[in-house]
């Protein structure tokens, strides 16, 4: 075992027991149960709802964790499994990251949302937003994988957990947004968020080599298997914190509906653009994730079918286009590096979700929404709060990369430049990090 890697290997280990000890000191400092066999007390003192939903209540909804945290576990974790080499290595590092992402949220969040006396006060709607949370992270890493080593995720995953609760913070709570699928707090700030980082570690005088393809056979099993997640508990997922619950049909409904389109949008445009003609799971796993991040805000809202179809469909479309035009001109000319392609399946999808959720507030009615009308969220002004994640990502970007440009002269030796892929996924050379404990990942 060289020195390097022995070096790397106390430095995780270093690293990951100091977190997990501060984070058991704070917990046991601040956090507590919420007081739910005690009415009064939630009701006339206590508000432990986070932002993302207000008017959540006391009862724990086993499905709806449920899916949201298979969802982020198992349906993010395939997501990074793309490269043949390293697909369990990137699932290792997917889970140190989640571990330790849920943990700092429910502390950063609860200072913002349920604070009271000196206390955190817990509850099951404090682990479904930190799993959102820990969600964008993911998206994050998407954009640096195979470029930073495990520690230098947990320094961003450190950082980048108080910056996306900022931005939450100031969405739901303050600007009074409804976000409950994260087109905006997930997926946008989390796309845009992780291509500053690409972007501030990008390496203008790297040596020009060929970059390994990623051949192999179990990319598209691992596609396979997440796609297959997407479609069972994304749904679920996006549902579990809409503002009303009986808005919730709406959403899974809508979700499911923008699934079965952008899928299919896949079929007919990704032949058209690849020569070869041989579609890849990859590609019918990017666009199922683009349909949802679309849907994300107006997933609760009255789409009609009709509606949630088109978008979808559009969704669908915008995926393998952004990949097939986009993605070589953010390389070659920005520099950026997009190793997991979130520009293309969270980043513009995000977008075009909030620009939806904006016009289908502004023509909100109550004679369209009967006694569900939300009045609430048409005078907040979706489209003022669209601004903020655009604003906000590059200086948080920034702010992470001071520190973790320091780590870099301990980060991987071998670093990847920019490819321009055939397919969806981008093509990156041996990452360092795939060495786990002294041991090659394959």
């Amino acid at each position: 075992m060289s020195a390097h890697a022995a070096s790397s290997r106390l430095k995780v280990s270093g690293t990951c027991f100091f977190l997990q000890i501060l984070t058991i000191i704070l917990f046991a400092v601040f956090v507590r149960y919420s007081p739910d066999t005690s009415p009064g007390l939630r009701s006339g003192q206590l508000n432990c709802s986070s932002g993302r939903n207000p008017s959540s209540d006391s009862g724990f909804h086993h499905p709806r964790f449920r899916d949201v945290h298979l969802q982020t576990l198992i349906g993010f974790g395939f997501l990074m499994a793309f490269l043949s080499r390293y697909g369990t290595g990137s699932m290792a590092v997917n889970f140190l990251v989640v571990a330790f992402a849920i943990q700092w949220a429910i502390l950063i969040q609860g200072f913002f949302y349920s604070f009271l006396n000196g206390k955190i006060y817990m509850e099951a709607q404090s682990m479904v937003s930190a799993d959102f949370c820990a969600g964008a992270i993911l998206i994050s890493v998407g954009a640096i994988l195979g470029r930073v080593n495990p520690l230098q995720m947990l320094l961003m995953t450190l950082l980048e957990v108080v910056l996306f609760t900022v931005n939450e913070y100031i969405l739901l709570s303050l600007m009074g947004v409804s976000d409950s699928g994260g087109s905006l707090t997930v997926h946008t700030f989390g796309a845009y968020f992780g291509l500053t980082v690409s972007w501030i570690l990008r390496q203008p005088h790297s040596d020009k080599r060929n970059q390994q393809q990623d051949m192999g056979h179990y990319p598209d099993v691992f596609a396979a298997v997440g796609t297959i997640y997407l479609w069972i508990f994304w749904p679920g997922f996006a549902s579990a914190t809409t503002v009303r619950t009986n808005a919730e049909p709406w959403a899974a409904l809508n979700n499911y509906l923008a699934l079965a389109a952008s899928t299919l949008a896949t079929f007919v445009i990704s032949p058209l653009l690849h020569e070869e003609g041989v579609l890849q799971m990859t590609q019918v796993q990017d666009a199922a994730v683009a349909g949802m991040a679309m849907m994300g805000m107006a997933g609760e809202m009255l789409l009609t079918p009709f509606g949630a179809l088109i978008a979808g469909f559009l969704a669908g479309l915008i995926s393998p286009l952004g990949f097939k035009f986009l993605t070589p001109v953010l390389c070659s000319k920005l520099n950026i590096q997009d190793a997991c392609g979130v520009h293309n399946v969270h980043g513009m999808p995000g977008i075009l979700g909030a620009l939806l959720g904006t016009l289908l507030t502004a023509l909100a009615s109550a004679d369209a929404y009967g006694n569900r009308s939300h009045p609430e969220n048409k005078e907040a002004g979706i489209s003022s709060g669209h601004a903020v994640p655009g604003k906000q990502d590059p200086p948080g970007g920034k702010a992470v990369i001071l520190p973790l440009k320091h780590h870099c002269a301990a980060a991987p030796a071998e670093r990847t430049g920019c490819s321009h892929p055939p397919s969806s996924r981008g093509s990156i050379s041996a990452p360092g990090w795939a060495r786990w404990g002294g041991k090659e990942l394959h």
